[in-house]
């Protein structure tokens, strides 16, 4: 059977999410296609794939699986809605705000290692209306396809969250201390900023670029990661991607500071926890596995395949037990507001677990 998978993303940021799954999606000789409601995004099509502009045209495609890189989905898209996360678990907000926030949507949950899939099984077996499976997280796929490349100096990538709670970049003495410590040409900066941060931000940066700190303006931050000894970051989901190389992190003022993380809280200590990271403590080494392992246990770049591979499983298994999603009617409006769909056309009925 060919099977027919959308991939639907609202922000720049799911390219890197979405491509390895397209990728696998092709090695099958499977259908694949693209729907985003945001202007953005587009811009990055057809180079990146076969894009469907407009949600009638995605309902008449009719998806067998819709892959979802995004918190929200339009339930009157035919096919399994799966969430496909577009970030690690950052601990930005409260479970009933963040990650494990059910929305009602979705049939299917790919989790990303034991700490998120123990929580969403916990709800599962309580709301009873969708499916939770461990399958490792795509993004990270080529991270261990990408070989390190060789570094003529200790070399720091930095990267902050777009939130200015969180964000090093909204303190001004975290901006000039990495400032005189790039020019001292000991070290070698690299800096790569969440898509959605504020564009004052990103000018600053861009102004303090000289031979050792290089601004880079992208998504597909992987590559990066392979070039870097340590990153220096905050609270951001991006942290823990980069940590599954097994290389420290630096964090400032981190929401929850964790034994797998050198946390700081002063500019002044900057220097010194850069020092530290780069030596690669056994100490701060042994915590970092332990972390990855709850997290991520998956080293194998086979997380794409594990998906597909269990979308369609689930589309064709019995499910005898599942509860009716909830009816969720201003969400729902919402969507309809939002994609401009309130037509009375008929097509054919949505996807049900149940």
């Amino acid at each position: 059977m060919t099977y027919r998978f959308l991939i639907y993303i609202s922000h720049t940021y799911a390219l890197p999410i979405g491509l390895p799954l397209q990728e696998e999606i092709r090695k099958r000789d499977y259908e694949v296609k693209w729907f985003t409601e945001l202007n953005p995004p587009k811009s990055y099509f057809p180079e990146n794939g076969d894009l469907i502009e407009h949600i009638d045209d995605a309902i008449k495609y009719e998806p067998h699986i819709v892959l979802c890189i995004t918190d929200v989905v339009a339930d009157f898209l035919p096919g399994l809605k799966v969430q496909i996360f577009h970030g690690f678990l950052a601990n930005k907000h409260s479970d009933a705000k963040g990650h494990f926030r059910i929305r009602g949507l979705f049939d299917l949950y790919c989790t990303q290692g034991p700490s998120t899939t123990i929580p969403f099984k916990e709800i599962q077996q309580k709301k009873k209306h969708f499916l939770v499976r461990e399958t490792g997280w795509s993004k990270v796929d080529p991270l261990f396809k990408i070989e390190e490349k060789e570094r003529r100096k200790p070399t720091i990538l930095l990267s902050s969250t777009f939130s200015p709670k969180y964000s090093w970049l909204y303190n001004e003495e975290v901006i000039a201390e990495i400032k005189r410590l790039s020019k001292t040409g000991e070290f070698e900066f690299l800096v790569v900023l969440h898509p959605k941060i504020a564009k004052e931000k990103i000018e600053i940066v861009k102004k303090m670029q000289h031979e050792n700190f290089k601004y880079y303006d992208t998504t597909d931050i992987i590559p990066l990661f392979r070039q870097a000894d340590i990153m220096f970051s905050d609270t951001t989901s991006a942290i823990t991607e980069f940590i599954l190389q097994k290389k420290p992190v630096v964090t400032f003022r981190n929401n929850k500071p964790a034994p797998h993380l050198i946390n700081i809280t002063n500019p002044g200590e900057i220097e010194d926890a850069i020092r530290k990271a780069i030596s690669y403590p056994e100490e701060l080494l042994t915590n970092i596995d332990a972390y990855i392992h709850e997290t991520h246990p998956y080293f194998d770049g086979k997380s794409s395949e594990r998906v597909i591979s269990t979308c369609i499983e689930v589309l064709h298994a019995e499910k005898p037990d599942l509860a009716k999603k909830p009816l969720n009617l201003v969400r729902r409006y919402q969507l309809r507001k939002k994609l401009g769909y309130f037509t009375l056309k008929s097509y054919r009925k949505p996807f049900t677990l149940n």
